[in-house]
């Protein structure tokens, strides 16, 4: 895996997508981005269930801090459901 900062992604752009190996981008020595090549299929699985805990924290304290609660992003996506014919 290949760690670079914000910096080195924005310069390096198209040539870094094209690499065969994950990519962590860095801002002031913060993850700020996870890039993934294709297929998904070659991450092992272990990383992928700490990235999924490391996401679902990180999400679970951006709402806290907004005070936004569970039942409210559901009620939300019942309602977009309703308005959208189900789909």
């Amino acid at each position: 895996m290949k760690v670079l900062s914000e910096k080195e992604f924005g310069e390096k752009g198209r040539s870094i997508l094209k690499s065969k190996e994950p990519l962590i981008i860095l801002r002031q020595r913060e993850v700020r981005g996870i890039f993934f090549p294709a297929p998904l299929k070659s991450i092992p699985l272990e990383l992928k269930k700490e990235l999924l805990i490391t996401l679902s924290s990180s999400v679970k304290k951006i709402l806290d801090a907004k005070g936004i609660r569970e039942e409210e992003i559901l009620e939300d996506f019942e309602e977009y459901r309703k308005t959208c014919g189900g789909r």
